[in-house]
């Protein structure tokens, strides 16, 4: 278990309509049937007020395989790909692991939001070697829903300078209950022709173990350069569940989507109100279930008072929690920056728990 995932039981409806495919009894290669990408139009219409059309879509393993592959084929070695950090630690390795380099738009932290320094966006996109921007939509790990006068803006800037967008959305439907995201591609005519969107079922649904999510493109150069990539590196394949739980969640999830979403609400308010009894402090994420607690000063008086290193005192905090044997807490300084911990807001059976032992790890 890892704070990309959940400790729920997937959606009755995926579960049955598993059963039966399991029923069936063969399991050779499949094909993508037209119902899947209907599941998917049929989905973003309803819930994100938006037309994706059936050729658009392009089947993929996974949204990080996607990543992979679409910088590899949309750069060069050596160019660089724009980030906003802090960000998913995997559009790193994507990109580093693919022979580009990494270009930081650091986001800036004011009164509990995070906002986009524009003069730098536009010096690091206009930089020649600048190609590619890799936008998470919304953004993890900070939770935050874009505006759509953000991503038009972000789209007209890319476009002025000649850089691909592609846009991560993973997260799209698990947002606060009264609250939903704008597709990049919705934003305006240029976002819709610049970029390549990556959407999935797979983190709203906690099927992440199933291999399935999808990349869908206007522009066909795009979606050619897309569907290629995805040939080629061997990931345009789905195994014997992929579509059957696809099409399950996107056809009959909406209801129990709906009850999750209040469900992690609930959470991370517990979270951000028990932070603030402990003298921390929760940002509030409108999107995702991760809530952002930070603890700097109370390590720091702890680390005074044991006469330690402050990173030693996050190790002692950790493997207290971790002896307790409640594995919710992660280090995310090296991934995220600053000294934070990141709470999964679905570990439902003890965050209550979390919550009240915060001022016990950092005393």
């Amino acid at each position: 278990m890892w704070v990309a995932d959940m400790d729920f039981r997937v959606a009755p409806c995926i579960l049955e309509a598993l059963q039966e495919r399991v029923n069936h009894g063969i399991f050779g290669y499949t094909e993508i049937p037209s119902r899947w990408a209907k599941a998917y139009q049929n989905w973003w219409s309803k819930r994100h007020d938006f037309r994706i059309e059936e050729h658009w879509l392009v089947f993929c393993t996974g949204i990080v395989p996607a990543l992979s592959s679409l910088v590899r084929k949309l750069t060069t070695p050596n160019e660089s790909v724009l980030v906003q950090s802090p960000v998913y630690n995997c559009f790193f390795s994507s990109i580093k692991n693919n022979g580009t380099r990494v270009l930081c738009n650091e986001l800036v932290y004011k009164n509990g939001e995070y906002e986009i320094d524009w003069a730098d966006f536009e010096k690091k996109l206009s930089d020649p070697q600048t190609t590619l921007f890799i936008l998470c939509n919304p953004h993890n790990p900070i939770g935050k829903i874009w505006k759509k006068t953000e991503l038009a803006r972000m789209g007209e800037l890319c476009a002025k300078h000649g850089v691909t967008v592609i846009s991560d959305e993973i997260h799209c439907d698990l947002t606060e209950p009264n609250l939903s995201y704008t597709p990049f591609a919705s934003a305006s005519e240029i976002c819709e022709n610049i970029g390549i969107s990556c959407i999935s079922p797979t983190k709203a649904f906690n099927i992440a173990g199933l291999n399935t999510a999808a990349v869908f493109a206007k522009n066909k150069f795009l979606r050619h350069k897309a569907y290629r990539a995805f040939n080629t590196d061997e990931i345009a394949e789905p195994n014997a569940f992929a579509v059957t739980a696809t099409i399950a969640a996107y056809e009959k999830g909406s209801e129990w989507l709906d009850e999750l979403r209040v469900y992690l609400s609930e959470n991370k308010k517990i979270v951000r109100d028990n932070s603030v009894q402990a003298g921390l402090t929760a940002d509030w994420t409108r999107a995702t279930f991760i809530v952002r607690v930070s603890h700097l000063q109370k390590l720091k008086d702890f680390a005074y008072t044991e006469r330690v290193p402050i990173k030693e005192a996050l190790d002692v905090a950790l493997e207290r929690f971790l002896q307790d044997q409640h594995n919710l807490l992660s280090h995310d300084k090296e991934r995220h920056g600053g000294e934070i911990l990141r709470i999964d807001g679905e570990k439902t059976y003890t965050v209550k728990e979390v919550a009240e032992r915060q001022g016990f790890m950092v005393k």
